[in-house]
């Protein structure tokens, strides 16, 4: 190989930006599982079906997947942020639940639950806490605006204090709260977000959310939001500022 050729395909190669990678994180543990559905289900099961289908949509948009928790055996929650670092941003799946105020019981398989008809919807989480808010929320609104775009219901309940403490809206329209104390959404290093992709007390929407076409058609929304978020700048957290690098906030500043 001649010097002109080898002195291409450097340029090639530096010129061609490496993929954002989104560290995926599935909420909850196969030990501690979460909330409980209305029909008996743990809500780790749900989180994990999603997550699954979301991997996969994010790959199919260039996007790198950095699994966490996939097997369901991360206890800590500090060691989630931990094993993120160095991602482009963070994402944790989640399933609602409502205060036990509001519930009701029922019979299901002759077994008592409980369930709401009431609150149903999804909703995003942010931390004012996070290092990098700007970019937290930008990410947080994009998926929140395609979700609804695709035809979701956004929660409005997180704002209303009979069901539990009220959430300051970030982004209203879009589903989009405060919860700062989040662990993995401030003890991380790069923009996190928590999603709570609906209300497993609720009986209708329970059964929703384990379809698996609409499945994928939640992950194929919340991908493409994280892509049209971090694709306008794809290695702005991985070049240094001193570099000329531009910080990921600016990056998103012209959404």
């Amino acid at each position: 190989m001649n010097v002109i050729s080898i002195l291409t395909l450097l340029c090639l190669s530096a010129a061609t930006p490496r993929a954002a990678e989104v560290a995926l994180d599935v909420g909850h543990t196969l030990s501690q599982p979460g909330a409980t559905s209305a029909r008996g289900r743990p809500e780790f099961a749900f989180n994990a079906a999603l997550a699954r289908r979301l991997a996969a949509e994010l790959q199919a948009r260039g996007l790198a997947v950095r699994p966490i928790n996939f097997d369901g055996a991360i206890d800590s929650l500090v060691t989630r942020p931990l094993q993120a670092a160095g991602a482009d941003f963070f994402l944790s799946i989640h399933h609602d639940s409502v205060h036990a105020d509001l519930l009701q019981e029922w019979r299901w398989q002759g077994k008592v639950q409980t369930y709401t008809d009431q609150y149903a919807g999804f909703a995003l989480f942010v931390s004012h806490d996070n290092p990098d808010l700007h970019t937290s929320l930008s990410c947080a609104s994009a998926i929140g605006a395609r979700l609804r775009r695709t035809g979701f219901l956004a929660a409005t309940h997180h704002a209303e204090p009979l069901a539990g403490k009220p959430r300051q809206p970030a982004d209203a329209a879009n589903a989009v709260y405060y919860y700062d104390n989040l662990v993995v959404l401030y003890r991380t290093t790069l923009p996190a977000v928590l999603f709570e992709a609906g209300v497993i007390k609720h009986r209708a929407e329970e059964l929703a959310l384990l379809d698996p076409q609409r499945q994928t058609r939640m992950a194929d929304a919340i991908a493409t939001g994280i892509a049209a978020c971090l694709y306008p700048c794809a290695t702005a957290r991985r070049d240094s500022p001193a570099a000329g690098g531009a910080s990921a906030s600016q990056c998103n500043d012209h959404r």
